[in-house]
Formats: C-alpha cells, structure tokens, sequence
C-alpha cells in the first residue's frame, strides 16, 4: 500500500530496500497465518502477481506493521500480506484512526465558527 504524504516522514530512508527484504523473505507469498481473522492455523495461499482466489485482480504484496508503528521496522514486527489480508488486519486500527480525525476535524470546524 502506498505510503500516505502525512506519514512518509516516519518511515526510513531505505523503506524500498526493507519492503522489498521482507518480501524476499516471503517468497512471494502472503505471510499472513490468521492474523486477519481469515487463516487461523494455517497461512494464506495468495500468491504476488498472481489472480486473486477470493477477490477481483492480481495480488501485489503489501508489508504490514504489526504493531501499527512505521517506526518499528524490525524485521519480527513486519509481514508481507496479500492486499486482503492487509486490509482486515488494520481494519481497527484504521477505524481508529477515521474516528480520531473525524473529531479533531470537528473541533477544528467549531474553533473556526467561534473563532
């Protein structure tokens, strides 16, 4: 997945080079083993830039934080997932983070009318 503009600044200089290791590693292959809620016991069979078996397209590998911390990019703290297996793996994490936004776009609004 793409790297938003607001976070670039909190990964490495060599994220390319990490990313790329951690594939590597994977041999193309989704690391995923339940993390995602989808595989519990055994690892995802999603395969890079072959068609998707659950969804439209060609996977592309993604690495995910474990821990949510771009910072952290100890290989232990890094997966390759599949885009499936990604997504739902962050999905609170990402819901959190909509929630927070949300509210700090609302007081940011109410500052502006009072303002």
């Amino acid at each position: 997945m793409p790297v938003r503009p607001e976070n670039k600044a909190r990964y490495p200089a060599d994220w390319k080079a990490v990313s790329a290791a951690i594939k590597a590693r994977a041999d193309g292959q989704c690391e995923c083993t339940g993390e995602c809620g989808l595989h519990t016991g055994c690892r995802c069979g999603e395969l890079h830039g072959f068609p998707a078996k659950y969804a439209k397209g060609k996977i592309v590998l993604t690495v995910a934080h474990l821990d949510h911390q771009p910072e952290n990019c100890d290989p232990s703290n890094l997966k390759a997932m599949c885009q499936r297996c990604h997504l739902r793996y962050d999905r609170d994490h990402h819901a959190a983070s909509m929630k927070a936004n949300r509210l700090k776009d609302a007081e940011t609004a109410g500052q502006m009318i009072l303002g």
